[in-house]
């Protein structure tokens, strides 16, 4: 079958059509993404701001198009913190399902971290053992661990690159200078403040396989040395500790339209870079990681095998 979702995450509206069966590797047939950084369209009110709703019913109604176009079977769609989080998140999704059709399931922060560990549990198999899992998207952080292919620990903190570049550096993409080092320590502060709780109940659980999914830790992985994008998919990727306090060190002096201008960071996301590298050292120091490796698969992943486990197997030959 040909499956799709639809993503609107903080930072993108994402639309993936793979094709694939129950108990196949669903492989890619189309993506496209639009950059609406909602994470970063919230208003003092705590409210998606009308550009943002605007852009976001654009996005789902091209989404929407493209996935008809392409003869989408069935097509999931959900939403994360962005949009769980505005104070007006039921005006916003009655107004999407009003004027493009869609249905917007809002997903919660443990419900993401679940679906990502999902993804990284099938990616790398049985044989990775327990797994820790990091993901830091533009409105949240996700932390999941467990043996199984559900975790017993799923937890969800505020602290994504995008709030954060909003709410603590105040950055934008055309920045033309580095953030101050008071405002870089007020935001260290505030991360290891967040990080207390979290830190605490993960003692709870323990891993063989410390994994990071997500655009943030790709990057960052790749500013540290990791192959680029262009080596394939399959091609091994890891983050260590070192290299990302390495990382932290020159990039904190560099104003986002600079950072711009490095191999494998995003344009439109440069900007939350330091913030997401802030995060990213914090939580693998607290929790005592040295190296993570990068998983492919993500939240995306996750739903959409989480959907294909729910088709009918194929019949065969007894």
């Amino acid at each position: 079958m040909r499956l799709g979702v639809l993503d609107v995450g903080s930072n993108t509206v994402h639309l993936l059509v793979v094709d694939a069966h129950h108990g196949a590797h669903p492989w890619p047939a189309h993506s496209e993404k639009a950059v609406l950084r909602l994470a970063e369209q919230i208003g003092p009110d705590g409210a998606l701001t009308e550009v943002g709703a605007d852009a976001l019913v654009a996005a789902v109604t091209e989404a929407k198009m493209s996935a008809a176009r392409l003869t989408a079977d069935d097509v999931l769609a959900f939403a994360t913190s962005a949009v769980r989080d505005a104070t007006n998140a039921p005006q916003v999704l009655a107004r999407v399902r009003e004027e493009t059709g869609v249905r917007l399931q809002v997903l919660s922060g443990a419900d993401e971290a679940r679906m990502t560990f999902l993804a990284v549990r099938r990616w790398f198999g049985w044989s990775a053992g327990r797994l820790l899992v990091l993901d830091i998207g533009g409105g949240s952080l996700e932390l999941a661990a467990g043996i199984d292919e559900e975790p017993n620990l799923a937890l969800s903190l505020p602290l994504g690159a995008g709030r954060l570049t909003r709410d603590r550096l105040g950055l934008e993409p055309e920045t033309t200078t580095a953030p101050s080092a008071q405002a870089v320590t007020e935001l260290e502060e505030y991360v290891e403040t967040t990080l207390d709780p979290v830190v605490e109940k993960m003692a709870e659980a323990d891993w063989d396989r410390p994994v990071a999914t997500s655009k943030t830790f790709r990057t960052l992985a790749r500013l540290a040395g990791a192959a680029p994008s262009g080596k394939g998919l399959w091609t091994p990727r890891s983050l260590s500790r070192t290299g990302l306090r390495q990382v932290i060190g020159f990039i904190r002096h560099i104003p986002p339209s600079k950072l711009a201008e490095l191999e494998g960071v995003s344009a439109r996301r440069a900007h939350q870079l330091l913030a997401g590298a802030v995060v990213a050292e914090a939580v693998m120091r607290r929790l005592g990681v040295e190296t993570l490796d990068i998983c492919p698969w993500a939240l995306r992943e996750g739903v959409i095998l989480r959907r294909l486990d729910q088709l009918e197997p194929a019949t065969g030959p007894v």
